[in-house]
């Protein structure tokens, strides 16, 4: 049985050492919150690309702006409490899945733009990329970016609320300033969480999967929308 399998009913199984009354985490430690993190991480990646996959063949419509708000933060919320508990997994299956549904009109509009198959897979293959090299970066060099935990929290924040502006002010430029600063922040939390992960700061592979996911999610929309405004001006 796998680590994953062995701790998936509860996400912090493993014990810390401790000397000195400060808490440490042993090499095992962090190579098994990583292998179960990036386990979960994968499962849920399929799980929410099937979910959009279905949300465009049978066009679903889209959960709009307040549902979408409502169920995402009432779903991070509901993982965050049971983080700890069996419930956590299915809770983060549920987050994805809605978070796919989101998703899927998002890719049907951009599928009837000329060139639109070709600007998803550009920011699809980009984020994977990115990610990767993010990734490796950190497992590398150990690095530790948990500086940038208040800047990248504060400037999401920020983000979000000007996004929500834009929906009533409906300017292209804003929109497209949204979107590479979400990117960079992205790219921001990739760094923060992995190196938290890598340097024993995040015990509980639920949290660090959910930290990851988002992230991932707002890097592909916002190169997503960043290639199509790209497109749209070469036209």
């Amino acid at each position: 049985m796998s680590d994953f399998q062995r701790s998936s009913a509860s996400p912090t199984t493993w014990t810390p050492a401790t000397a000195g009354g400060s808490v440490f985490s042993q090499p095992g430690d962090v190579a098994r919150v990583l292998r179960n993190t990036y386990a979960l991480l994968s499962m849920t990646l399929l799980f929410s690309g099937g979910v959009a996959a279905a949300a465009v063949a049978f066009q679903w419509p889209a959960p709009g702006m307040l549902l979408t708000l409502v169920g995402y933060f009432a779903l991070l919320f509901g993982i965050h409490r049971m983080r700890n508990s069996a419930m956590a997994i299915p809770l983060v299956f549920a987050l994805t899945g809605f978070m796919g549904w989101s998703l899927g009109p998002l890719l049907s509009l951009y599928l009837k733009l000329p060139g639109g198959a070709n600007t998803i897979a550009l920011a699809l293959a980009t984020t994977g990329g990115t990610f990767l090299a993010l990734s490796a970066y950190v497992l590398a060099t150990k690095k530790d970016f948990s500086f940038m935990g208040g800047f990248l929290f504060a400037g999401m924040i920020v983000a979000l609320l000007a996004a929500v502006a834009n929906i009533w002010l409906q300017m292209p430029v804003m929109g497209l300033v949204i979107s590479g600063v979400v990117a960079l922040l992205s790219i921001g939390l990739i760094l923060f969480e992995t190196s938290n992960i890598v340097n024993g700061g995040e015990r509980n592979y639920v949290m660090a999967t959910v930290g990851l996911f988002v992230s991932l999610f707002n890097l592909f929309t916002s190169l997503l929308s960043i290639f199509g405004f790209a497109g749209s001006s070469d036209d």
